[in-house]
Protein backbone atom coordinates (compact mmCIF):
# COMPACT_ATOMS: atom_id res chain seq x y z
CA UNK A 1 0.00 0.00 0.00
CA UNK A 2 2.15 2.88 -1.28
CA UNK A 3 1.42 6.44 0.89
CA UNK A 4 2.12 9.78 -0.38
CA UNK A 5 1.81 12.97 2.81
CA UNK A 6 -0.98 15.17 1.06
CA UNK A 7 -0.29 19.13 3.09
CA UNK A 8 -3.06 21.21 1.57
CA UNK A 9 -3.13 24.96 1.76
CA UNK A 10 -0.39 25.57 4.51
CA UNK A 11 0.22 29.18 3.18
CA UNK A 12 1.95 31.82 5.31
CA UNK A 13 -1.79 34.11 5.24
CA UNK A 14 -4.56 31.06 5.31
CA UNK A 15 -5.98 32.27 8.52
CA UNK A 16 -5.15 36.62 8.20
CA UNK A 17 -8.23 37.95 8.79
CA UNK A 18 -9.95 35.33 9.64
CA UNK A 19 -10.68 35.91 13.55
CA UNK A 20 -11.79 38.53 15.48
CA UNK A 21 -8.95 40.88 17.27
CA UNK A 22 -9.80 38.98 20.48
CA UNK A 23 -9.60 35.21 18.49
CA UNK A 24 -7.12 35.55 15.98
CA UNK A 25 -4.02 35.40 18.24
CA UNK A 26 -5.61 32.25 19.67
CA UNK A 27 -6.30 30.95 15.71
CA UNK A 28 -2.68 31.50 15.08
CA UNK A 29 -1.27 30.17 17.79
CA UNK A 30 -3.15 26.77 16.80
CA UNK A 31 -2.43 27.61 12.92
CA UNK A 32 1.41 27.55 14.43
CA UNK A 33 0.94 24.57 16.36
CA UNK A 34 -0.72 22.40 13.51
CA UNK A 35 2.09 23.25 10.63
CA UNK A 36 4.26 21.82 13.91
CA UNK A 37 2.99 19.01 13.48
CA UNK A 38 2.79 18.44 10.10
CA UNK A 39 6.23 19.36 9.97
CA UNK A 40 7.42 16.31 12.02
CA UNK A 41 5.02 14.46 9.84
CA UNK A 42 7.00 15.91 6.56
CA UNK A 43 10.52 14.96 8.41
CA UNK A 44 9.32 11.57 8.74
CA UNK A 45 7.58 10.92 5.49
CA UNK A 46 11.05 12.24 4.14
CA UNK A 47 13.32 9.48 6.68
CA UNK A 48 10.84 6.86 5.20
CA UNK A 49 11.24 7.65 1.41
CA UNK A 50 7.41 8.64 1.32
CA UNK A 51 6.28 10.69 -1.66
CA UNK A 52 5.46 14.66 0.03
CA UNK A 53 3.03 16.30 -1.81
CA UNK A 54 2.04 20.01 -0.86
CA UNK A 55 -1.09 21.57 -2.41
CA UNK A 56 -0.67 25.46 -2.80
CA UNK A 57 -4.28 27.45 -3.85
CA UNK A 58 -3.55 30.02 -6.29
CA UNK A 59 -5.80 33.10 -5.03
CA UNK A 60 -7.00 36.18 -7.41
CA UNK A 61 -5.70 39.34 -7.40
CA UNK A 62 -6.64 40.93 -3.76
CA UNK A 63 -7.19 37.72 -2.74
CA UNK A 64 -5.45 36.79 0.54
CA UNK A 65 -3.62 33.89 -1.43
CA UNK A 66 -3.31 35.94 -4.17
CA UNK A 67 -0.88 33.99 -6.52
CA UNK A 68 2.66 35.54 -6.18
CA UNK A 69 1.96 37.57 -2.76
CA UNK A 70 4.00 36.90 0.95
CA UNK A 71 0.47 35.55 1.52
CA UNK A 72 0.49 32.70 -0.90
CA UNK A 73 3.60 31.51 -0.41
CA UNK A 74 4.06 28.12 2.05
CA UNK A 75 5.12 28.17 5.44
CA UNK A 76 8.71 27.83 5.69
CA UNK A 77 8.39 25.77 8.43
CA UNK A 78 6.78 23.15 5.57
CA UNK A 79 8.49 24.49 2.25
CA UNK A 80 8.89 22.45 -0.51
CA UNK A 81 12.32 20.86 -0.60
CA UNK A 82 14.29 19.04 -3.59
CA UNK A 83 11.65 16.07 -4.57
CA UNK A 84 8.39 17.65 -3.21
CA UNK A 85 5.99 17.69 -6.03
CA UNK A 86 3.66 20.59 -5.39
CA UNK A 87 0.39 21.29 -6.96
CA UNK A 88 -1.28 24.71 -7.77
CA UNK A 89 -5.18 24.59 -7.33
CA UNK A 90 -7.93 27.19 -7.75
CA UNK A 91 -10.60 25.40 -6.07
CA UNK A 92 -11.53 24.05 -2.65
CA UNK A 93 -10.87 20.07 -4.42
CA UNK A 94 -7.59 19.31 -4.51
CA UNK A 95 -8.02 16.97 -7.82
CA UNK A 96 -10.12 19.67 -9.41
CA UNK A 97 -8.62 20.86 -12.97
CA UNK A 98 -5.18 19.77 -11.39
CA UNK A 99 -2.72 17.27 -12.34
CA UNK A 100 -2.96 15.82 -8.68
CA UNK A 101 -4.20 12.25 -9.39
CA UNK A 102 -1.93 11.88 -12.54
CA UNK A 103 1.03 12.50 -10.54
CA UNK A 104 -0.30 10.32 -7.35
CA UNK A 105 -0.85 7.23 -10.27
CA UNK A 106 2.55 7.24 -11.85
CA UNK A 107 4.20 6.66 -8.68
CA UNK A 108 1.44 3.89 -7.94
CA UNK A 109 0.15 5.65 -4.63
CA UNK A 110 -3.19 4.34 -3.15
CA UNK A 111 -2.85 5.61 0.45
CA UNK A 112 -3.09 9.10 1.30
CA UNK A 113 -2.42 10.60 4.83
CA UNK A 114 -4.10 14.34 4.40
CA UNK A 115 -3.64 17.08 6.60
CA UNK A 116 -3.55 20.87 6.21
CA UNK A 117 -6.21 24.13 5.72
CA UNK A 118 -9.26 24.66 5.67
CA UNK A 119 -10.83 21.80 7.66
CA UNK A 120 -14.69 22.63 6.33
CA UNK A 121 -13.21 23.51 2.93
CA UNK A 122 -10.10 21.98 1.33
CA UNK A 123 -9.75 19.23 3.71
CA UNK A 124 -13.03 17.92 3.82
CA UNK A 125 -13.35 18.01 0.03
CA UNK A 126 -9.91 16.37 -1.31
CA UNK A 127 -10.40 13.69 1.21
CA UNK A 128 -14.07 12.57 0.43
CA UNK A 129 -12.80 13.10 -3.14
CA UNK A 130 -9.79 11.11 -2.77
CA UNK A 131 -12.14 8.06 -1.31
CA UNK A 132 -14.49 8.49 -4.26
CA UNK A 133 -11.29 8.22 -6.56
CA UNK A 134 -10.36 5.17 -5.31
CA UNK A 135 -7.49 6.38 -2.14
CA UNK A 136 -7.46 5.05 1.13
CA UNK A 137 -7.00 8.11 3.30
CA UNK A 138 -5.87 8.69 6.62
CA UNK A 139 -6.75 12.72 7.89
CA UNK A 140 -4.45 13.57 10.33
CA UNK A 141 -7.24 14.19 13.24
CA UNK A 142 -4.06 17.34 14.87
CA UNK A 143 -2.79 18.00 11.49
CA UNK A 144 -5.52 19.85 10.20
CA UNK A 145 -6.73 23.97 10.80
CA UNK A 146 -9.87 26.86 10.09
CA UNK A 147 -11.23 29.49 11.64
CA UNK A 148 -14.20 30.24 13.84
CA UNK A 149 -17.15 30.24 11.12
CA UNK A 150 -20.42 31.88 13.07
CA UNK A 151 -21.66 29.99 16.25
CA UNK A 152 -19.06 27.22 16.16
CA UNK A 153 -15.11 27.66 17.22
CA UNK A 154 -12.30 26.00 15.26
CA UNK A 155 -11.97 23.24 17.06
CA UNK A 156 -15.69 22.35 17.49
CA UNK A 157 -15.27 22.25 13.27
CA UNK A 158 -12.26 20.42 13.38
CA UNK A 159 -14.33 17.50 15.98
CA UNK A 160 -17.28 17.55 13.90
CA UNK A 161 -15.44 16.90 10.47
CA UNK A 162 -12.72 14.01 12.35
CA UNK A 163 -16.26 12.51 13.59
CA UNK A 164 -17.96 12.79 10.30
CA UNK A 165 -15.34 11.90 8.23
CA UNK A 166 -13.83 8.75 9.98
CA UNK A 167 -15.20 5.94 8.04
CA UNK A 168 -16.47 7.74 5.02
CA UNK A 169 -16.30 5.02 2.58
CA UNK A 170 -16.70 4.31 -0.95
CA UNK A 171 -16.78 0.77 -2.35
CA UNK A 172 -13.52 -0.62 -0.62
CA UNK A 173 -11.78 2.64 0.22
CA UNK A 174 -12.25 4.16 2.98
CA UNK A 175 -11.12 7.40 5.71
CA UNK A 176 -9.53 6.90 8.98
CA UNK A 177 -8.67 9.47 11.86
CA UNK A 178 -5.48 9.09 13.65
CA UNK A 179 -3.74 11.69 15.71
CA UNK A 180 0.06 12.36 13.91
CA UNK A 181 1.68 10.94 16.51
CA UNK A 182 0.36 7.37 16.00
CA UNK A 183 0.84 7.75 11.90
CA UNK A 184 3.43 5.63 10.71
CA UNK A 185 4.95 5.58 7.28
Amino acid sequence: MPKALLIIDVQNAILAGKGTPERQPVLDRALDETVSRLKTLKDRARAAGIPIVLVQHDGPAGHRLAAGTPGWDIRPEIAPAPGDIVVHKQACDSFFETDLKERLDERGIDTLVIGGCMTQFCVDTTTRRAVSLGYDVTLVADGHMTADAGALTYDEIIAHHNATLDGFDAADRAVSVRPAAGIAF
